[in-house]
């Protein structure tokens, strides 16, 4: 057990291709802070050159393209870059503003890099698949127009498709075109020998966007399962792709990022499937340290009960504790949560947990409009 989250390389014989440091509620000031001091540290001293957030992988690339001497201003940047309205919270603001810093006067090499490998896909709806259809097919030099198919923007955001699926436009004929377009159009970056980086993100977004409106309109008991599979499917695989460029370092909600399978309830029913992290851990070299709370007073988290993995932790006086995950209780209960924005860690899951990082009181959060639950 250490106090310091700089340690969290002592975890591992070497450091990982990926280290995914997870998150049990989102927007917390304590967590976000802690994050970016840790990817100060993985910077400065392991190679670490990406950071990769869970928020639009699209509009991601508005913050990388400023944080490597673009044009814009941090407001504008923070609001726009990414979703879920989280460029509202302090830390990403912190972030996105030391990142420029450092960037500044290093070249392209040396420089850092920010991401988002979550799909564009909010909470109440999926995105129109319009921006990312038109970037790829200007990418790759496809002469066509696709208005035709693409119809209102309105069709395919319509909140009511999240869960009826005769709202969703996913299965129209036009939707099917553009599925068999997005297919052929995926495969000319993939077969040059120079491969773009951000035609292939197209190509990965395009696909997976309108394989998730296709079963959207799945009228099976099989759909909520399939769309979160997909979802986290996208996410594995643009996590694969900046392992490919390097270190990096994941920042995301603990159920995306362990390698057990993920488990919800929603729509009445208890849905499981596999997540991000388990699906990358398979193909190569992944750390991941949980994250854990004490207290969340704002929202009617107490004190930890004893006999959970967070009362174990709690009894610590100090602060922050960062501890092996085989270092923790055998036999622990799972902690219930008074707020659905947060949830505890599964104790029959830490076997898949290489560390645990453990916050003992989070503050409230300064975002005017922050959406803590988890998506």
């Amino acid at each position: 057990m250490t106090t310091a989250v700089e340690d969290v390389m002592h975890l591992f014989p070497a450091p990982p291709r990926l280290l995914a440091l997870g998150e049990p509620t989102h927007g917390d000031n304590n967590l976000l802070t802690l994050r970016n001091d840790l990817f100060r540290r993985l910077v400065e001293r392991d190679g670490y050159r990406t950071i990769a957030l869970e928020s639009d992988c699209l509009l991601g690339l508005l913050v990388d393209d400023y944080v490597t001497g673009g044009a814009g201003d941090l407001d504008a940047v923070t609001e726009a870059g990414f979703s879920h309205e989280w460029g509202q919270f302090q830390g990403n603001r912190d972030l996105v503003r030391w990142m420029r810093a450092h960037n500044e006067g290093r070249p392209p090499a040396d420089q850092v890099r920010f991401a988002g490998f979550d799909g564009p896909l909010e909470i109440h709806a999926a995105a129109s698949p319009r921006r990312v259809m038109t970037a790829l097919a200007e990418s790759t030099g496809y002469p066509e127009p696709i208005d035709h198919l693409l119809g209102d923007d309105e069709r395919w955001t319509n909140p009511a498709a999240m869960m009826d699926p005769t709202q969703s436009v996913g299965r129209t004929p036009e939707a099917k075109e553009l599925r068999l377009l997005a297919d052929d159009l995926s495969a000319r970056p993939a077969m040059r020998p120079d491969q773009d980086e951000r035609a292939l993100l197209y190509a990965r977004t395009a696909t997976g966007l309108l394989r998730y409106h296709y079963w959207m309109a799945d009228p099976s008991p099989d759909r909520l399962t399939w769309l979160l599979g997909i979802r986290d499917s996208m996410m594995a695989a643009n996590l694969l792709a900046l392992a490919d460029r390097g270190p990096t370092l994941v920042f995301a909600h603990n159920s995306h990022l362990q390698r057990a399978k993920s488990a919800m309830r929603m729509g009445g029913r208890h849905l499981e499937w596999w997540g991000a992290g388990a699906l990358v851990s398979a193909r190569l070299d992944y750390g991941f340290v949980a994250s854990a709370v004490g207290t969340i007073h704002e929202h009617g988290v107490g004190i930890p009960e004893a006999g959970t993995v967070e009362g174990h932790l709690y009894a610590y006086p100090e602060e922050v504790v960062l501890t092996a995950g085989r270092d923790l209780p055998a036999g622990a209960v799972r902690r219930e949560s008074p707020w659905y924005g947060y949830a505890p860690l599964d104790p029959a899951l830490l076997t898949g947990v290489d560390g645990v990082v453990f916050v003992r009181d989070v503050t409230p959060t300064t975002s005017a409009s922050a959406r803590t639950g988890p998506r």
